[in-house]
């Protein structure tokens, strides 16, 4: 049922961004979509995790294994002295030996098994979640990165677009020589922050490929879009569906798991019977006989006293175990709730009055350059308020989709958001 449950998941992952992240693409250009989808054909970590099942698996076949018989061969009265000379009175037995395991013993050792690779399966579940996690955010860092770079790039355009209308006021007498110098100081700057940014979005490329599974970035760039938000759902929501991560679901497997090695522990001072069947002849008389062996041991000096100790402790760390982790869960998704609380309400005020006041200042500013009725300076410093307003909503919008992808990764499902139409 989780298996099931947990497929489903992982594709609704790789459909979950498809309405707000999907963009034209071409054979250069990489999408959400494939991004999680080579993503999970090329991670190590899930094929290691899947390993992990099948060496889970090997041992639950091994723990249902039956003891293998013994074949032993005696020779008694031989080559010592007087009628023992040689083997003419030696006695030569052949027997077949068999132990048997009593008390449930097998059963819990196949219980632990089974459990085991629960374990192992529920584990590779949470493995892949995390896989589409940071592939998601990967991609959304390359994304914001683009973003900014082109904001920059709109900038510099804009201050280069004034290059002829300052030349011709200074040919006309209007500015001083020297504002030519200062636009191009202007200009230069946001270049070298736009260099600064690209240096930071090469990087995020290249983690992007790595966990597609190429060492250097084979796509020319990512599509989709950044500007699509919604409300997400109550945090006491999210603690409650946080019950559902795999990273916690599997504690439940684990616990099977100890449970059926407390039992085996417990056991193993009940005795196990071993029969023997043999058949032996006498050379002496030429006679031959049956030999029938019944054995058990005594325990009376070990009584796995220590290893149930150790297995009663291990049982009872299972609770903790599991506590702590929802805990480490709960705090990770803590943070990033809040952290698209704060992008929600920082995307308000700029989406409302600062990008607005920033283009209606700018326009206005670059209008009356032209009449002289304002100053060069005046006109870069609107500039930068818009673009600074600009890069705030990218980083805003950027933070807001990682802390989504965060949360939703941490659940183990996916919340609907209200999305507002693009601006």
């Amino acid at each position: 049922m989780f298996r099931k449950k947990a497929a489903r998941l992982a594709w609704a992952l790789i459909f979950l961004f498809s309405p707000w992240l999907a963009g034209a693409s071409h054979s250069q250009t990489l999408t959400m979509r494939d991004a999680l989808a080579r993503a999970l054909a090329a991670s190590p970590r899930l094929t290691a995790a899947e390993r992990d099942v099948g060496i889970a698996a090997g041992q639950r076949i091994q723990a249902g294994a039956l003891l293998n018989p013994e074949v032993s061969y005696e020779q008694d009265n031989s080559f010592g002295t007087g009628k023992f000379r040689g083997t003419k009175s030696a006695e030569t037995t052949l027997q077949i030996s068999q132990a048997f395991e009593l008390f449930g013993k097998r059963e819990a050792r196949v219980a632990a098994g089974a459990a085991g690779v629960e374990t192992a399966a529920i584990q590779r579940q949470a493995v892949r979640l995390e896989v589409l996690s940071e592939t998601a955010i990967a991609f959304l860092n390359v994304l914001g990165g683009q973003r900014r770079i082109q904001i920059l790039d709109e900038q510099v355009a804009a201050i280069d677009k004034l290059t002829p209308l300052l030349q011709r006021r200074v040919e006309a007498g209007a500015s001083s020589p020297a504002e030519t110098g200062r636009a191009e100081v202007a200009s230069a700057l946001v270049k070298a922050d736009r260099e600064r940014l690209r240096s930071t979005l090469a990087s995020a490329r290249r983690e992007l490929a790595v966990l597609m599974g190429d060492t250097a970035p084979k796509f020319a760039a990512v599509s989709g879009r950044l500007d699509a938000t919604g409300q997400p759902p109550a945090f006491k929501a999210i603690v409650a569906a946080i019950d559902a991560n795999p990273q916690l679901v599997r504690w439940t497997a684990v616990y099977a798991q100890r449970n059926a090695q407390l039992l085996l522990a417990r056991l193993k001072p009940y005795p196990d019977v071993t029969i023997a069947a043999g058949w032996r002849h006498f050379n002496e008389t030429n006679d031959d006989a049956v030999r029938l062996t019944f054995s058990v041991p005594i325990p009376v000096f070990d009584q796995n006293q220590g290893n149930v100790l150790s297995a009663q402790e291990s049982l009872a760390k299972t609770k903790a175990e599991r506590e702590a982790t929802r805990n480490t869960l709960i705090v990770i998704a803590g943070r990033a709730y809040d952290s698209v609380q704060g992008s929600l309400r920082e995307l308000t005020v700029l989406r409302e009055v600062a990008i607005p006041k920033a283009e209606q200042a700018s326009q206005a500013i670059s209008d009356g350059y032209s009449q002289g009725r304002f100053s060069l300076l005046e006109v870069l410093d609107a500039q930068a308020s818009l673009a600074q307003a600009r890069l705030r909503e990218q980083e805003a919008l950027q933070n807001f989709h990682i802390a989504v992808a965060t949360i939703e990764g941490l659940v183990g499902n996916p919340f609907s958001l209200a999305r507002e139409s693009s601006r």
